[in-house]
């Protein structure tokens, strides 16, 4: 609980929720362009060491909560004594209560996180931290594989598929309140093409290939 934590450490964050605060009011009102890091700490009222402290650049304040996301996703490795996954099918499954609560997370304030999107949409800049953001959540999953004891190549190709679900979710659907149902979805499509897969990988050779008809036989000379 928050009450419990040391006076410094409440107040450090007490301060990192004001900037970000701040910077989101900021954005609103006057856009991202016309808004410096000094007009953020001014309205947080902290002094510019300050939100350095917390923030290498404005840009950052925007992902502050993909910080949030990540450390969740370290909480839950930590937290767990999962069995390392078999192959890359079951370590999708592994990843998918972690994903979704993400998601949840994510859109717990559902007109923030469209705002935070339609912010990120108007500016090059911006989209390209999304896409290194997004790769650290991947890597961070794939970690927690690792974690399980996965081997590296089944841990980053299921930590890269969860990822690929939760941005075609995001994409297709569009709608936060959705996200999560949404992601679940693309996620069983996923798994549901394992399945498919491994399917007709067990099909006997016979079945796999229907016979090619017998080709007609040569016309006699005399016909």
């Amino acid at each position: 609980m928050t009450s419990s934590l040391p006076l410094v450490e409440r107040k450090r964050r007490q301060a990192r929720q004001r900037i970000i605060a701040a910077a989101q009011e900021l954005f609103l009102e006057r856009g991202f362009d016309d808004v410096s890091v000094g007009d953020i700490a001014e309205r947080a009222e902290v002094g510019r060491t300050t939100f350095f402290r917390h923030f290498g650049d404005k840009q950052e304040v925007v992902f502050a909560k993909e910080q949030e996301l990540l450390d969740t996703i370290t909480a839950a490795g930590q937290a767990d004594d999962v069995p390392a996954p078999q192959d890359t099918g079951e370590a999708v499954e592994q990843l998918r209560p972690v994903l979704l609560a993400l998601c949840s997370q994510a859109t717990a304030d559902p007109e923030g996180f469209t705002r935070h999107f339609e912010l990120i949409e108007r500016h090059p800049e911006l989209r390209d931290r999304d896409a290194r953001k997004a790769q650290q959540i991947a890597d961070k999953l794939s970690e927690l594989l690792t974690h399980r004891g996965a081997d590296n190549a089944t841990a980053v190709l299921a930590g890269q598929l969860a990822l690929a679900c939760y941005q075609a979710a995001r994409r297709l659907g569009g709608d936060p309140r959705t996200l999560a149902d949404d992601t679940r979805d693309a996620l069983a499509r996923v798994l549901a093409l394992g399945t498919s897969t491994a399917e007709t990988e067990a099909e006997p050779p016979a079945r796999r290939h229907a016979a090619a008809p017998a080709p007609p036989l040569p016309l006699s000379a005399e016909e």
